[in-house]
């Protein structure tokens, strides 16, 4: 199964402190539903403030990029600045 690394504040929101969570979706996209329904709001909050890194390489547009068994799923909160 894919898993999902959850640093920092986002993991004690919305999941309890849990910064490790294996999901079974096969798309970035289908991981989005699935963290939605397991953690409501933390699939709007990955899209909305967090940088996504799949099996080490950066995603500026990852909803269509496939998932594979054993991938890792880093997500990454953005910086704001100005």
């Amino acid at each position: 199964m894919p898993r999902v690394l959850l640093p920092g504040q986002a993991s004690r929101l919305f999941t309890g402190g849990q910064a490790e969570i294996e999901v079974a979706a096969t798309s970035f996209r289908a991981l989005l539903r699935e963290l939605e329904t397991r953690y409501p709001g933390l699939g709007r909050q990955v899209e909305d403030g967090m940088a996504v890194a799949i099996d080490g390489e950066i995603h500026q547009d990852a909803y269509a990029t496939p998932l594979r068994e054993g991938s890792e799923i880093v997500l990454i909160p953005k910086i704001g600045g100005g």
